[in-house]
């Protein structure tokens, strides 16, 4: 492995895919936390506001349309509330594959670590999605740390 920063992700290279690990400390319960992940539809309001500026359900499939007017068919894997993990997975004419998931973990009773994690193809599209995902985890942040339940 090569791990090399992107954007401030950490894109570790492997044998032809990137992988993009991102981790956030959120001053906020988990409970609260993940309830904003798992409401699949909500994420331009609850979770990345402005970041995401639409969200709408299509079938079992989200599609997200991002601030730089990128629009993304997002394929929800998994939702586990016993876990607090979701998996999907991104569809896009720039990405031959990309897998990912969020997990939430309870760090006492008033904050909680949020773990996010992409596999993609092509390798080289790991600098435009790490930065992507770097904005999204500042935007998150903020977002969560500023409701309480």
């Amino acid at each position: 492995m090569n791990p090399t920063k992107s954007a401030k992700a950490t894109v570790i290279k492997r044998v032809g895919m990137a992988s993009i690990h991102r981790e956030i400390s959120i001053e906020a319960p988990a409970t609260a936390v993940w309830a904003a992940f798992r409401d699949i539809s909500a994420v331009h309001k609850r979770l990345a506001p402005g970041f995401v500026t639409d969200c709408r359900m299509d079938g079992k499939d989200r599609v997200v349309t991002f601030a730089n007017g990128v629009v993304v068919r997002e394929v929800i894997v998994n939702v586990d509330d016993s876990e607090r993990r979701l998996a999907y997975s991104a569809r896009s004419p720039n990405l031959a594959h990309h897998n990912a998931f969020f997990q939430v973990i309870p760090n006492g009773e008033d904050r909680c670590r949020v773990v996010w994690i992409a596999d993609l193809l092509p390798d080289d599209a790991a600098p435009t999605i790490g930065g992507m995902m770097e904005e999204g985890s500042r935007v998150m942040k903020r977002t969560l740390e500023s409701v309480r339940p």
